[in-house]
């Protein structure tokens, strides 16, 4: 991997609710030595209002934020891809495209915050909910050594967060 910073898109069906806050917290998170992306195979076209109404509150950016296609991510002037996120057991189904590059992939399946059904404040804490957990996989992901780590200890470590399991990084010497 290089000096450059890691390109990191996140993938969700309808890339209106975890993906996009993922993308966002990846963009705070990796201060620079990340740049997230997110798209789905099925895109919505737009963003669910609870979680535009969570980033807002919370401070993030949501102007250039917009619900697209993985296909985006697949062309040849797209960018190169380091790390491919599934954050929806559907997403992480599906036959995704050749991403230029072979970026490392991993599955952080989470719930649906969309489908969560009650009254405002139950759906609100669902949207909550998923932001905790993406921030706190992304939290590790963006302390991981990354550059000092050969492949194969690096995709053990994305699959145990993604599976929520303490991490065994090899000793450095």
């Amino acid at each position: 991997m290089s000096e450059r910073p890691y390109q990191v898109l996140f993938l969700c069906t309808h890339n209106s609710a975890r993906s996009i806050i993922a993308e966002c917290v990846m963009n705070r998170l990796g201060k620079g030595k990340c740049i997230a992306h997110s798209a789905g195979s099925r895109p919505r076209g737009a963003i669910h209002p609870l979680a535009l109404a969570l980033l807002e509150r919370l401070g993030y950016p949501i102007a250039a934020l917009r619900s697209k296609s993985w296909q985006e991510f697949a062309d040849p002037d797209a960018p190169r891809l380091d790390f491919v996120f599934t954050v929806c057991d559907d997403a992480a189904e599906e036959v995704c495209p050749v991403w230029p590059g072979q970026p490392m992939s991993a599955h952080w399946g989470l719930p649906d915050p969309s489908r969560v059904e009650g009254n405002d404040a139950q759906r609100a804490l669902a949207f909550a909910d998923t932001h905790r957990m993406l921030s706190q996989r992304i939290g590790i992901f963006c302390s991981l050594p990354v550059a000092s780590l050969d492949r194969l200890s690096l995709q053990r470590s994305l699959d145990a967060i993604g599976r929520g399991e303490a991490l065994s990084l090899p000793k450095r010497a």
